[in-house]
Formats: C-alpha cells, sequence, structure tokens
C-alpha cells in the first residue's frame, strides 16, 4: 500500500486557524482508496519542526507532502526548490548543500490540477521562512538517510473564514477545493510511480 505523510502548520500570529491544517483535516474525512493518509501537525518552530519531521520521515513513506498557508495568493503553488536559507541569511544547516530540488512531476501535477478548474501553478522558491525549511530539510533527510520517500511543499492560499475574520481583501480558496486539489495530487503522483 502506498504510503503518503502529510503535514502542515499550527496557528501563527494574528491567525487562529491556519488553512493548511484546515485543508488536510478536509480531506482525511473523504478520502478514500488504497492510500494510506497520515497527517501532521507541525510547530511553527523551526528546531521543534525539525525534529519532529526526521522522526516521521523515518516511518518509510512513498511521498511526504508538507503544507502550509500562504496569505496573498490566490491558488496552491507547489514549491520545486528549497533553499538552506534562513530569513536573517544564514544556513539552516551548516555544511549542507545550498539547496534541493524535487524530483516529482509538479508541472504535470499543477496541470492536472488546474484542468479540474482549480488554480495551481509550480514555484521555484518558497520563501525563507518555515515553509522553505520545511521543504529544505525534508529533502536532506531523504537524500541524508537514502529513503524512498519523494518530498514536495504545497502552498496554500487563505481559507474564505480567515479572510472574513481578519476584514481584509486578502485572495482565499474554499477549504474543500484545496483538499481536492491535493487529492488529485495525491493520485496524480501515485498513478506515474506505478506507470513508471
Amino acid at each position: 500500500m502506498t504510503r503518503v505523510l502529510l503535514t502542515a502548520f499550527e496557528p501563527y500570529d494574528r491567525w487562529p486557524d491556519n488553512a493548511s491544517w484546515l485543508a488536510l483535516m478536509d480531506l482525511t474525512h473523504w478520502f478514500d482508496g488504497p492510500i494510506q493518509l497520515v497527517t501532521r501537525r507541525y510547530p511553527v518552530d523551526l528546531g521543534r519542526m525539525s525534529e519532529k519531521m526526521r522522526t516521521d520521515l523515518q516511518e518509510d513513506y512513498d511521498f511526504a507532502l508538507h503544507c502550509g498557508q500562504a496569505p496573498g495568493s490566490a491558488r496552491l503553488r507547489l514549491e520545486a526548490v528549497g533553499l538552506n536559507l534562513r530569513t536573517d541569511g544564514s544556513e539552516i544547516l551548516s555544511g549542507a548543500p545550498a539547496a534541493y530540488r524535487s524530483n516529482l512531476p509538479l508541472e504535470a501535477a499543477a496541470a492536472k490540477i488546474r484542468s479540474a478548474g482549480i488554480p495551481a501553478a509550480v514555484s521555484h522558491h518558497a520563501g525563507t521562512y518555515l515553509c522553505n525549511a520545511a521543504l529544505y530539510l525534508s529533502q536532506h533527510y531523504i537524500a541524508s538517510f537514502g529513503m524512498k520517500t519523494a518530498s514536495a511543499f504545497i502552498h496554500m492560499p487563505l481559507a474564505p473564514a480567515q479572510v472574513a475574520r481578519d476584514d481584509s481583501d486578502s485572495p482565499s480558496m474554499s477549504t474543500p477545493m484545496v483538499s481536492a486539489a491535493m487529492a488529485m495530487l495525491i493520485q496524480e503522483l501515485v498513478q506515474r510511480r506505478q506507470t513508471a
């Protein structure tokens, strides 16, 4: 059975909810099929997140899809590159590679999601905050331990209720739409691996 690790972040700053966790909870309520989904919610803290991810990845998953919310984004962004870079310009891991690139077929997955009428695109810069660190560390641990796992990071728009609570003009995407996109992404990745 294909096993997929899905991670999201807890609420932070002014956000009492996190769109990434809302989407994963919605997905697990209706997703069905011969794929095992395992969800984890990570703290918004680099050291604790890194430790939990390192432990989780050692449970032998086929895929690890890390998710986070992206206020201001109007579409799902499938992040392809994780940089060894913190917000202050220092390295996440001293002496480690400068960057890792996901080897997943993200362009094909984004096209499939768009064909269903859901805005999605591949992005080549996950920022320099915790989302980038999650992608970078995931790739680094997988490479360091010789795991079969393939990983990527997905940035999600805010949910409409978050925007309403914030009383802003930020773009949003409904949680059911985001979870449907995640299901399409997972099915595309699994199908391509099985036919490779």
